[in-house]
């Protein structure tokens, strides 16, 4: 995964892409990657652990940022979760909701199934990278003095 990333990060800077949003997508491809090993098959008839996962990403002619990730396919379609305050996981399609402009699957090829993302609509607008109003509000977590029984003090009192 760490090869994926670089190369990604090297190849969009390279293409004047801001970095902002090669800083999203690097965060997107990370994700789609760890959810393809964690819940797909490898594509072909490799062994759990033996197979590949395709990984690609493009400017296209309108300007959009696709980053796609493709599998061999898991026991349920990739779905955002809801998970409890404490889980250690499954935040993962809710980040990418959180910061691209569209996502989806496509599972039309038998034994695949491609999550694509638009990281963003234009990387040739100039004020590509610059967060949307609501992207903050979507993804702040609550206040500690909204949390019962926690106090922020607490924390440091074996600290004496």
């Amino acid at each position: 995964m760490g090869e994926a990333r670089r190369r990604m990060r090297a190849q969009l800077r390279d293409g004047g892409v801001a970095d902002a949003v090669v800083d999203d997508a690097v965060l997107i491809l990370s994700e789609l990657l760890s959810n393809a090993c964690k819940h797909g098959r490898p594509l072909g008839d490799a062994l759990a652990g033996d197979g590949d996962v395709r990984a690609a990403w493009w400017v296209d002619p309108r300007g959009r940022l696709v980053v796609e990730v493709t599998d061999g396919g898991g026991p349920t379609r990739p779905a955002p979760a809801t998970p409890s305050v404490t889980a250690h996981g499954g935040r993962g399609l809710n980040i990418i909701t959180a910061l691209a402009d569209d996502w989806g699957v496509r599972d039309e090829v038998p034994g695949e199934v491609t999550v694509w993302v638009v990281v963003h609509k234009d990387v040739h607008d100039p004020d590509a990278g610059h967060r949307r109003d609501d992207f903050a509000a979507r993804v702040t977590a609550p206040a500690v003095s909204r949390i019962p029984g926690l106090d922020f003090a607490d924390a440091f009192d074996d600290l004496d």
